[in-house]
């Protein structure tokens, strides 16, 4: 994986609403863990923010917002648009990790 300075978000993805699989729901949500804009997603591994989320938001979110914040990644990172349910058996592993611990 390049460095992380070497990461850039592609051009057309200035908002977080620009991102594919991304709405105004799950931005909302993003912007309040002070996520405003798609570069500062790779401060962060997915299943950060959204575990992140839960103890902020003092609730678990529905896992698809995990499988929807690892498409947003693979995005960001490759720039090929996958539907997030093709997220669905890596996010169920990340997950699995978790809890097994």
């Amino acid at each position: 994986m390049p460095a992380r300075k070497q990461l850039r978000p592609p051009p057309d993805a200035a908002r977080l609403e620009d991102l594919p699989n991304i709405g105004k729901s799950i931005a909302a949500d993003l912007r309040s863990l002070g996520i405003h804009q798609p570069q500062q997603l790779f401060d962060h591994t997915p299943l950060a923010l959204y575990l992140y989320l839960a103890t902020t938001m003092g609730k678990r979110h529905d896992p698809c917002v995990l499988y929807t914040l690892l498409a947003a990644r693979h995005y960001l990172e490759t720039g090929e648009v996958v539907p997030w349910w093709k997220f669905t058996e890596q996010g169920k592993q990340l997950l699995g990790s978790v809890l097994a611990k």
